[in-house]
């Protein structure tokens, strides 16, 4: 049973297999936090909430209320109370004022887990999952707010939200509503999260919690290069294998905030949600407002444990795709191969020549619509451009058929070109403020896809050309952020909303196309990583990982996003050299080794690489078939960092039932007198032999994860080696 109410003590217990969450109700109704942490057999004591400290208790002493308010640790605060922490929770109401106080009215405990309307959201049945409902309400606003905490047992995670109903007869203003609060004591706490800019997305940021709030966000109108929807907060002694972990992550894929706050007390407040930028809802009598899901977990086995907590979490009760296990066709994309110039015949030779070395589908990237000769012109205008295609896009898709392999497209249906006949038309569809000139970015403008007249209208273009020709794989990319918030429909008093109005478009148009064409292979992307999330991974099992394609520069991009994501989810593609953004040059086998650790595909023009490279794609291909199931389902160990103190890189995907275990080692930085690297294996049998394949040497599990196995021979920049390791 994985909730429980102590009536006495009035107190909940949330258990998961190794973790408990305990929330408890003080005298005066406040809902508070207890403890989170290893697994408890019983309650724990109602101390946990300080409440011996009673001269701070307003019940006893209401002289020093704003006391109790600053120190008590709250499971939702709120704004304009005393509280001077992080509020999770600001109401304006129609007097211009901005206070809230929440008080306990009833709970109820249901198997499974509710759908959160409109939004992406996690799922289970009832063997697998149990929901709190901790309804509140502030009698003076005449405001309700519903806690909702799902327990996934077997993965460790807790899931959170609040549903904000205004049950009154005056509208409000909801200026903030967070998703997740977290308060405890300090224990010398570090935060890591994950930073970088383009082309170099989501590497590992760790440092000490100071005094005062620290946080990442993005108000870009969407996830962002720069920062992303996650936070951890660890002890000091923290490696991939030992210390204690705090994770919170963000079902969304809009604004945001993940925050830590160490307080005047050193005790530290966690919060995540919509970031309160430019944010403010309008809730009318009688309507509700649902905040995005966040994830929560906790570890005390290290961040490997956390990674791979997380990792279950999103394979078994996130995404929801047929292509979840199903295996993925191998793609080469044009983009790098021809940019914007090619044409029905260029494209027929890259199909033939990946033919012929096994590769599966050929998908024609951005330049195939309107008079898309450069990136200046025509998003929006979805029409073939047929001086490129000349016999037209289904029949171009049937040749490509009847060489043996599948078609995919890509569309960027969010976005509108200044030259565009869309745009001459409907000028007022552009997100823009009202008397300003608009800003470009990439020559481009955002379309506002909080209308529903604009969503119907991207939604169809996509679906026509699905619909013309036998296409089985979308990318749908996004190559600008959100600026000029203003949208034409929206009233003045409600202009705040279109952030999240626009996420929330975003998402009914994606849920449209994955309804009408349910065995799409769907891969989100937004110029490259920015907006990798678990809200996009609800509809697409696959996200481009970044535009940074070289294979070094991967190596950080990759173990960032392996850190939280499964490795089945990034997108990863072999590309050409000297690498079109960094201009380095790799070996071929170390390009296809570190992007066997995603997606795999490739990006570059078959016909024209070296034949020494292009007899290597075969082989390529053959070990993305061969390890496929154990990259998609196996358990994830980060064995050594090349950003932390190492000059090589590693990392092991092991079976669940240790039948297996693949190794990659990155030798990126050659060095003098060096022995041979010595790795510690990880998730094998102890007891069991493993052989290393393509050899006769056979070594013990527990030989291999306590003494390890040596590297060897694997000398210069940038070489790589897979080794196998396969139970007897």
């Amino acid at each position: 049973m994985g909730i429980q109410y102590d009536e006495q003590k009035r107190m909940f217990k949330l258990d998961t297999e190794n973790t408990t969450y305990i929330i408890g109700i003080s005298e005066e109704g406040y809902v508070g936090h207890a403890y989170y942490g290893k697994r408890l057999g019983q309650f724990g004591g109602r101390y946990l909430m300080r409440m011996e400290e009673a001269p701070y208790t307003p019940s006893v002493n209401r002289r020093e209320k704003n006391s109790f308010m600053d120190f008590f640790p709250m499971e939702y605060p709120t704004g304009g109370i005393g509280d001077y922490r992080e509020s999770c929770l600001n109401v304006r109401n129609s007097a211009g004022s901005v206070a809230s106080e929440l008080f306990y009215e009833s709970h109820v405990i249901e198997e499974g887990k509710p759908e959160l309307l409109g939004l992406p959201a996690s799922f289970g049945d009832a063997d697998e999952v149990q929901t709190l409902r901790v309804v509140c309400t502030d009698p003076i606003l005449d405001l309700r707010v519903t806690l909702l905490y799902s327990v996934f047992e077997k993965e460790d995670v807790i899931t959170r939200s609040a549903l904000v109903e205004n049950k009154g007869e005056e509208k409000l203003y909801l200026e903030k509503v967070y998703s997740a609060n977290l308060d405890m004591e300090n224990r010398e706490f570090e935060m890591v999260s994950l930073c970088g800019s383009w082309a170099r997305e989501r590497h590992i940021q760790r440092a000490g919690l100071h005094y005062g709030k620290q946080s990442v966000s993005s108000a870009k109108g969407e996830s962002s290069h720069q920062e992303h929807p996650f936070i951890a907060l660890v002890t000091p002694e923290t490696t991939q294998s030992t210390g204690e972990v705090y994770a919170m992550h963000f079902v969304y894929s809009g604004n945001f905030i993940a925050q830590a706050e160490r307080t005047h007390f050193d005790f530290v407040r966690m919060v995540m949600g919509i970031n309160a930028e430019e944010f403010c809802w309008r809730l009318l009598p009688g309507e509700c407002f649902q905040s995005p899901e966040a994830v929560m977990t906790y570890s005390d086995g290290g961040l490997g444990k956390m990674s791979r907590s997380l990792h279950d979490f999103y394979r078994e009760h996130l995404i929801r795709s047929p292509y979840k296990y199903k295996k993925r066709p191998v793609l080469i994309n044009n983009w790098e191969a021809t940019y914007f110039d090619f044409d029905t015949q260029k494209l027929l030779d890259i199909a033939r020549e990946a033919k012929k070395n096994g590769i599966e589908m050929l998908v024609m990237d951005d330049g195939w619509f309107g008079k898309r000769d450069w990136d200046d012109s025509s998003l929006g205008d979805w029409t073939v451009n047929e001086k490129k295609l000349t016999s037209g896009l289904p029949d171009l898709v049937n040749q490509v058929r009847e060489l043996g392999l599948e078609f995919g497209i890509w569309f960027e249906p969010e976005m509108i070109s200044r030259d565009s006949e869309l745009y001459r038309e409907h000028p007022d569809w552009a997100i823009q403020v009202a008397g300003r000139e608009p800003g470009q970015s990439r020559a481009q403008y955002v379309l506002d896809i909080s209308r529903k007249e604009v969503r119907d209208y991207a939604c169809e273009c996509v679906a026509k050309i699905l619909r013309s020709a036998p296409i089985s794989y979308v990318k749908w990319d996004m190559n600008r952020q959100l600026s000029d918030i203003g949208s034409a429909c929206l009233p003045a008093d409600a202009q705040g909303e279109l952030f999240h109005r626009y996420v929330l478009g975003l998402y009914e148009m994606q849920e449209r196309l994955v309804t009408e064409f349910p065995d799409l292979l769907l891969e989100n992307c937004s110029g490259g990583g920015a907006r990798f999330d678990p809200g996009m991974l609800y509809y697409s099992p696959q996200i481009w990982c970044s535009d940074d394609t070289d294979a070094i520069e991967r190596l950080r991009i990759q173990e960032g996003t392996a850190l939280i994501y499964p490795l089945s989810t990034m997108g990863a593609h072999v590309s050409d050299c000297p690498n079109h953004i960094v201009e380095r040059n790799t070996p071929f086998e170390t390009r296809g080794n570190v992007a066997l650790a995603g997606t795999f595909g490739y990006e570059l023009d078959i016909t024209k690489i070296s034949e020494e490279e292009r007899a290597q794609i075969a082989g390529q291909v053959e070990l993305y078939h061969k390890y496929y199931e154990l990259i998609q389902t196996g358990d994830y160990y980060r064995i050594a960092s090349w950003s932390d103190r190492y000059p090589w890189d590693c990392w092991e995907v092991a079976a669940k039932d240790a039948s297996h275990a693949l190794v990659t080692f990155v030798q990126v930085l050659a060095q003098p007198n060096m022995h041979n690297k010595n790795i510690r294996l990880c998730g094998l049998d102890a007891g069991a032999g493993y052989r290393l394949e393509g050899t006769e040497e056979v070594y013990t599990g527990e030989e291999l994860m306590a003494c390890g196995f040596l590297i060897r021979d694997l000398k210069g920049d940038f070489r790589s080696k897979l080794y196998h390791f396969i139970r007897e």
